[in-house]
Protein backbone atom coordinates (compact mmCIF):
# COMPACT_ATOMS: atom_id res chain seq x y z
CA UNK A 1 0.00 0.00 0.00
CA UNK A 2 3.04 2.29 0.40
CA UNK A 3 3.44 2.64 -3.04
CA UNK A 4 -0.26 3.77 -3.42
CA UNK A 5 0.57 6.43 -0.68
CA UNK A 6 2.99 7.38 -3.20
CA UNK A 7 1.76 7.39 -6.11
CA UNK A 8 -1.42 9.77 -4.59
CA UNK A 9 1.21 11.84 -3.27
CA UNK A 10 2.45 13.17 -6.21
CA UNK A 11 -1.14 14.58 -7.50
CA UNK A 12 -2.19 18.85 -6.71
CA UNK A 13 -4.50 18.94 -3.76
CA UNK A 14 -7.28 20.26 -5.67
CA UNK A 15 -7.48 16.72 -7.90
CA UNK A 16 -7.05 15.20 -4.40
CA UNK A 17 -10.23 17.31 -3.06
CA UNK A 18 -12.20 16.55 -5.87
CA UNK A 19 -11.65 12.63 -5.68
CA UNK A 20 -11.80 12.90 -2.39
CA UNK A 21 -15.14 14.51 -2.44
CA UNK A 22 -16.64 12.03 -5.09
CA UNK A 23 -15.43 8.82 -2.53
CA UNK A 24 -17.27 10.99 0.64
CA UNK A 25 -20.44 10.75 -1.42
CA UNK A 26 -20.11 7.32 -2.31
CA UNK A 27 -19.79 6.59 1.14
CA UNK A 28 -22.66 8.29 1.92
CA UNK A 29 -24.56 6.44 -0.72
CA UNK A 30 -23.47 2.79 -0.13
CA UNK A 31 -23.72 3.12 4.19
CA UNK A 32 -27.41 3.64 5.59
CA UNK A 33 -25.64 2.77 9.19
CA UNK A 34 -23.63 6.24 7.72
CA UNK A 35 -26.16 7.64 7.16
CA UNK A 36 -27.94 7.48 10.08
CA UNK A 37 -25.05 8.26 12.57
CA UNK A 38 -24.39 11.25 10.65
CA UNK A 39 -27.97 12.66 10.69
CA UNK A 40 -28.42 11.67 14.33
CA UNK A 41 -25.24 13.98 15.54
CA UNK A 42 -25.96 17.05 13.53
CA UNK A 43 -29.65 16.83 14.79
CA UNK A 44 -28.23 16.70 18.84
CA UNK A 45 -25.97 19.55 17.97
CA UNK A 46 -29.14 21.61 16.91
CA UNK A 47 -27.96 21.99 13.11
CA UNK A 48 -29.73 21.28 9.98
CA UNK A 49 -28.63 18.77 7.79
CA UNK A 50 -27.79 22.14 5.05
CA UNK A 51 -25.51 23.30 7.19
CA UNK A 52 -23.53 20.10 7.75
CA UNK A 53 -24.18 18.19 3.95
CA UNK A 54 -20.57 19.62 2.65
CA UNK A 55 -19.09 17.27 5.56
CA UNK A 56 -20.39 14.86 3.63
CA UNK A 57 -17.37 15.53 0.71
CA UNK A 58 -14.89 16.75 2.87
CA UNK A 59 -14.85 13.42 5.12
CA UNK A 60 -13.48 11.91 1.83
CA UNK A 61 -10.86 14.76 1.19
CA UNK A 62 -9.31 14.06 4.35
CA UNK A 63 -9.04 10.62 3.53
CA UNK A 64 -7.64 11.71 -0.46
CA UNK A 65 -5.44 14.71 1.37
CA UNK A 66 -3.62 11.58 3.59
CA UNK A 67 -0.61 10.53 1.11
CA UNK A 68 0.46 14.17 0.11
CA UNK A 69 0.19 15.21 4.01
CA UNK A 70 1.82 11.97 5.44
CA UNK A 71 4.45 11.47 2.66
CA UNK A 72 6.00 15.06 2.08
CA UNK A 73 9.55 15.37 2.49
CA UNK A 74 10.76 15.65 5.67
CA UNK A 75 12.86 18.81 4.70
CA UNK A 76 9.69 20.46 2.86
CA UNK A 77 7.51 22.74 4.80
CA UNK A 78 3.80 22.62 4.79
CA UNK A 79 3.53 26.05 5.49
CA UNK A 80 3.45 27.29 1.86
CA UNK A 81 -0.18 27.17 1.68
CA UNK A 82 -1.30 27.27 5.14
CA UNK A 83 -2.23 30.61 7.01
CA UNK A 84 -1.83 30.63 10.87
CA UNK A 85 -4.56 32.95 12.75
CA UNK A 86 -4.52 33.90 16.33
CA UNK A 87 -0.67 33.48 16.94
CA UNK A 88 -1.20 36.23 20.07
CA UNK A 89 -2.84 33.41 21.96
CA UNK A 90 0.22 31.06 21.83
CA UNK A 91 2.30 33.85 22.42
CA UNK A 92 0.39 35.05 25.66
CA UNK A 93 0.42 31.05 26.38
CA UNK A 94 4.00 30.18 26.07
CA UNK A 95 5.06 33.39 28.25
CA UNK A 96 3.38 32.02 31.16
CA UNK A 97 6.06 29.40 31.13
CA UNK A 98 4.19 26.31 32.01
CA UNK A 99 3.53 24.69 28.75
CA UNK A 100 0.69 25.02 25.76
CA UNK A 101 -1.88 22.22 25.28
CA UNK A 102 -2.97 22.53 21.54
CA UNK A 103 -6.39 20.35 21.46
CA UNK A 104 -9.04 19.93 18.88
CA UNK A 105 -11.60 18.05 16.95
CA UNK A 106 -12.13 15.44 14.19
CA UNK A 107 -12.89 18.93 11.93
CA UNK A 108 -10.67 20.17 8.92
CA UNK A 109 -7.61 19.08 8.10
CA UNK A 110 -6.48 17.44 11.54
CA UNK A 111 -4.24 15.37 10.53
CA UNK A 112 -2.40 18.86 8.71
CA UNK A 113 -3.06 20.96 12.32
CA UNK A 114 -0.18 19.58 14.22
CA UNK A 115 2.43 19.81 11.71
CA UNK A 116 1.97 23.18 10.84
CA UNK A 117 1.71 24.30 14.74
CA UNK A 118 5.32 22.16 15.11
CA UNK A 119 7.15 24.21 12.13
CA UNK A 120 5.92 27.49 13.85
CA UNK A 121 5.94 26.39 18.24
CA UNK A 122 8.01 23.01 17.79
CA UNK A 123 9.57 20.89 19.34
CA UNK A 124 5.31 19.25 19.64
CA UNK A 125 4.47 15.96 21.51
CA UNK A 126 1.48 14.54 19.79
CA UNK A 127 -0.42 11.27 21.11
CA UNK A 128 -2.48 9.13 18.79
CA UNK A 129 -4.00 5.51 18.89
CA UNK A 130 -2.18 3.35 16.08
CA UNK A 131 -4.69 2.14 13.00
CA UNK A 132 -5.27 -1.61 13.85
CA UNK A 133 -4.83 -2.47 10.34
CA UNK A 134 -0.92 -3.70 10.37
CA UNK A 135 -0.69 -2.01 7.01
CA UNK A 136 -1.80 1.53 7.99
CA UNK A 137 0.07 1.38 11.47
CA UNK A 138 3.23 0.94 9.54
CA UNK A 139 2.46 3.83 7.68
CA UNK A 140 1.77 5.71 10.68
CA UNK A 141 4.63 5.29 12.10
CA UNK A 142 7.06 5.81 9.05
CA UNK A 143 5.23 9.19 8.08
CA UNK A 144 4.24 10.97 10.87
CA UNK A 145 6.91 12.09 12.57
CA UNK A 146 8.53 15.20 11.35
CA UNK A 147 11.73 17.08 12.71
CA UNK A 148 9.76 19.53 15.00
CA UNK A 149 6.93 16.52 15.76
CA UNK A 150 7.32 13.51 17.56
CA UNK A 151 4.07 11.14 17.79
CA UNK A 152 3.38 8.77 20.17
CA UNK A 153 1.59 5.63 21.41
CA UNK A 154 -1.25 6.65 23.45
CA UNK A 155 0.50 4.56 26.38
CA UNK A 156 1.77 5.12 29.68
CA UNK A 157 5.23 6.15 28.13
CA UNK A 158 4.07 8.49 26.00
CA UNK A 159 1.56 10.26 28.26
CA UNK A 160 5.13 10.73 30.66
CA UNK A 161 6.80 12.30 27.67
CA UNK A 162 3.50 14.75 27.26
CA UNK A 163 4.72 15.91 31.42
CA UNK A 164 8.06 15.94 30.19
CA UNK A 165 7.38 18.31 27.53
CA UNK A 166 5.39 20.69 29.28
CA UNK A 167 7.34 20.87 31.97
CA UNK A 168 10.42 21.86 29.55
CA UNK A 169 7.50 25.00 28.47
CA UNK A 170 7.07 23.32 25.18
CA UNK A 171 3.72 21.85 23.64
CA UNK A 172 1.04 18.85 22.97
CA UNK A 173 -1.31 18.23 20.57
CA UNK A 174 -4.15 16.28 20.91
CA UNK A 175 -7.53 15.18 19.51
CA UNK A 176 -10.15 15.18 22.40
CA UNK A 177 -13.48 14.10 20.83
CA UNK A 178 -13.00 10.51 20.56
CA UNK A 179 -14.29 8.08 22.91
CA UNK A 180 -11.46 6.41 24.84
CA UNK A 181 -11.48 3.27 26.36
CA UNK A 182 -13.53 2.41 29.53
CA UNK A 183 -11.14 3.88 32.86
CA UNK A 184 -9.93 6.50 30.75
CA UNK A 185 -12.66 9.31 30.48
CA UNK A 186 -15.78 10.52 32.40
CA UNK A 187 -18.94 11.10 31.31
CA UNK A 188 -19.41 14.74 30.59
CA UNK A 189 -21.85 16.72 28.08
CA UNK A 190 -21.15 17.38 24.17
CA UNK A 191 -24.26 19.63 22.44
CA UNK A 192 -26.33 18.73 25.52
CA UNK A 193 -25.93 15.06 25.72
CA UNK A 194 -23.53 12.87 27.80
CA UNK A 195 -20.55 11.70 26.06
CA UNK A 196 -17.75 9.68 27.28
CA UNK A 197 -14.68 12.03 27.01
CA UNK A 198 -11.42 11.80 27.38
CA UNK A 199 -9.94 13.39 30.37
CA UNK A 200 -5.92 13.45 28.76
CA UNK A 201 -6.02 17.14 28.20
CA UNK A 202 -8.26 18.26 31.56
CA UNK A 203 -5.77 16.27 33.73
CA UNK A 204 -2.50 17.40 31.77
CA UNK A 205 -3.33 21.09 32.44
CA UNK A 206 -4.58 20.36 36.17
CA UNK A 207 -1.27 18.77 36.77
CA UNK A 208 1.02 21.23 34.85
CA UNK A 209 -0.43 24.56 34.88
CA UNK A 210 -0.02 24.34 30.76
CA UNK A 211 -2.34 26.66 28.73
CA UNK A 212 -5.15 24.56 26.94
CA UNK A 213 -5.58 26.77 23.44
CA UNK A 214 -8.58 25.43 21.17
CA UNK A 215 -7.61 25.02 17.33
CA UNK A 216 -8.85 24.17 14.08
CA UNK A 217 -7.43 24.08 10.73
CA UNK A 218 -10.14 24.83 8.10
CA UNK A 219 -9.85 23.15 4.83
CA UNK A 220 -10.17 25.97 1.78
CA UNK A 221 -12.07 25.13 -1.45
CA UNK A 222 -10.66 24.02 -5.09
CA UNK A 223 -7.38 22.86 -3.33
CA UNK A 224 -6.80 26.60 -1.99
CA UNK A 225 -4.86 25.42 0.97
CA UNK A 226 -5.47 25.57 4.87
CA UNK A 227 -6.58 28.05 7.74
CA UNK A 228 -5.00 27.50 11.20
CA UNK A 229 -6.85 29.25 13.82
CA UNK A 230 -5.32 29.29 17.03
CA UNK A 231 -8.30 30.45 19.61
CA UNK A 232 -8.36 31.98 23.15
CA UNK A 233 -7.86 29.45 25.52
CA UNK A 234 -9.99 27.49 27.86
CA UNK A 235 -11.25 29.53 30.71
CA UNK A 236 -11.07 28.41 34.68
CA UNK A 237 -9.19 25.46 34.34
CA UNK A 238 -5.94 27.37 35.10
CA UNK A 239 -6.82 31.07 35.80
CA UNK A 240 -3.57 31.69 37.60
CA UNK A 241 -1.27 31.45 40.50
CA UNK A 242 -2.51 30.66 44.12
CA UNK A 243 -5.79 30.31 42.45
CA UNK A 244 -8.44 27.28 43.05
CA UNK A 245 -8.46 24.62 40.20
CA UNK A 246 -11.55 23.61 39.27
CA UNK A 247 -12.56 19.86 39.32
CA UNK A 248 -11.55 16.98 36.65
CA UNK A 249 -14.80 16.90 35.46
CA UNK A 250 -15.79 20.71 35.21
CA UNK A 251 -12.42 21.28 33.18
CA UNK A 252 -13.36 18.11 30.50
CA UNK A 253 -16.96 19.90 30.24
CA UNK A 254 -14.72 23.71 29.53
CA UNK A 255 -13.05 21.53 27.10
CA UNK A 256 -16.44 20.17 25.03
CA UNK A 257 -17.63 23.39 25.01
CA UNK A 258 -14.37 24.30 22.93
CA UNK A 259 -14.97 22.08 20.43
CA UNK A 260 -18.31 22.70 20.22
CA UNK A 261 -17.76 26.21 19.72
CA UNK A 262 -15.25 24.86 16.73
CA UNK A 263 -17.94 22.55 15.74
CA UNK A 264 -20.32 25.11 15.15
CA UNK A 265 -18.50 27.50 13.51
CA UNK A 266 -17.26 24.58 10.76
CA UNK A 267 -20.02 22.26 10.25
CA UNK A 268 -19.44 21.62 7.03
CA UNK A 269 -15.81 19.89 8.30
CA UNK A 270 -16.60 18.24 11.03
CA UNK A 271 -16.62 14.07 10.68
CA UNK A 272 -20.38 14.04 11.96
CA UNK A 273 -20.34 9.76 10.92
CA UNK A 274 -18.22 9.35 14.32
CA UNK A 275 -20.06 7.28 16.72
CA UNK A 276 -19.58 9.86 19.82
CA UNK A 277 -21.98 8.81 21.93
CA UNK A 278 -20.99 5.20 21.80
CA UNK A 279 -20.38 3.09 24.93
CA UNK A 280 -16.69 2.73 25.65
CA UNK A 281 -14.86 0.06 24.77
CA UNK A 282 -13.07 -2.23 27.17
CA UNK A 283 -9.36 -1.82 26.89
CA UNK A 284 -5.95 -2.46 29.24
CA UNK A 285 -5.37 0.29 30.94
CA UNK A 286 -2.39 1.78 30.36
CA UNK A 287 -1.99 3.47 33.80
CA UNK A 288 -2.98 7.26 34.58
CA UNK A 289 -3.14 7.32 30.60
CA UNK A 290 -6.80 9.71 30.77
Amino acid sequence: MLWLFRFFSRWPLAALHALGGALGWLVWAASPRYRKQFRANVAQAGLTFEEARPAIAEAGRFVAELPKLWMRPQIESCLGNVRMEGQAHAEAAFARGKGVIFFGPHCGSFELGPQALAEVYGPITAIYRPARKPWLAEIELATRQRPQLTVVPASLSGIRLMHKTLKANQAVALLTDQVPPEGLGVWAPFFGKPAYTMTLAARLALQSGAVLLPVSCERLPHGGGYVVQIRPPVAGVIDGPGEAKTDLVSAVTRINEAIETIVRSQPGQYLWGYGRYKTPRREAATGDAA
